[in-house]
């Protein structure tokens, strides 16, 4: 996938340009994340991911299942948005939507908090760290302009509940460490924020997965739904009413029924 059908993937809101954010300017982008954006190949424009009907075994990789699958979904580069270190992101509106992990299409669909609250325990593919959380909920990974074709990749967050589990209320990942995003909201509903690191220019928005949701990563060609999400970069968001987080609750369910074929 080229860079400018990945950006086309992501909508800039009040006029901004498209997908570019000034460095620490207050922005927000509307990002959809399909069920084949594979977190674990953020910025690794250097990796040619072959047609779903073709093997995928030498050099990066992410594995598939050894035939074909109803939905013959090929693996994509994830969308981002471009920040600067010390820049805050907040979800400006909780996710919706919903992805299937299993072969053949129709639920079970699971929204962008994943399933459950651990039960995922995935590795680090090259210079991007492992995944330890829910299973195939929404996560985030900052870098910056290089590929991460090299380790060592940083060490893995732990977002089960015997680690940092989801409720957190700040984050300020490593260069390269997966992280949860879900919803964007902790139970309380209350915006999580996400500071950039050092270094950062780039924020990637996708999935982790893998069979079983254990082990090396991939897994995703038979993956469809997507995820959507409003990306505040330094905006302060309000606090979500109980009636808007139950209308957002019947969209998610809406766009569970909405799938994706290649």
């Amino acid at each position: 996938m080229n860079t400018w059908k990945l950006l086309g993937k992501i909508a800039a809101v009040s006029g901004l340009a498209l997908a570019i954010s000034a460095p620490s300017q207050a922005a927000i982008f509307d990002v959809t994340v399909d069920g084949s954006d594979a977190i674990f190949l953020a910025g690794r424009t250097d990796v040619a991911i072959p047609d779903a009907s073709l093997p995928w075994t030498t050099g990066t990789h992410l594995i598939r299942h050894g035939g074909p699958t109803p939905e013959e979904i090929k693996e994509t580069l994830p969308p981002f948005i471009s920040v600067a270190a010390g820049d805050v992101i907040r979800a400006a509106d909780p996710a919706v939507g919903g992805i299937s992990f299993f072969n053949g299409f129709g639920a079970p669909f699971f929204g962008p908090g994943g399933n459950g609250v651990s039960g995922s325990n995935l590795t680090s593919l090259d210079g991007i760290s492992g995944y330890i959380g829910p299973q195939g909920p929404l996560t985030g990974v900052f870098l910056d302009s290089s590929i991460p074709s090299s380790g060592p990749a940083p060490t893995t967050l732990d977002f089960s509940g015997s680690g940092l589990g989801t409720d957190f209320l700040t984050l300020t990942p490593l260069l390269g460490q997966v992280f949860y995003i879900g919803d964007g909201l902790t139970s309380s509903n209350v915006f999580q924020e996400f500071t950039a690191p050092t270094g950062a220019t780039r924020l990637f928005l996708g999935i982790p997965d893998g069979f079983g949701f254990v082990g090396a990563p991939g897994a995703y060609d038979d993956n469809d739904g997507s995820y959507r999400i409003r990306i505040g970069v330094n905006q302060v968001p309000s606090v979500p009413e109980p009636v808007t987080l139950a209308l957002l609750g019947l969209g998610l369910a809406g766009l569970g029924f909405s799938r994706r074929r290649t």
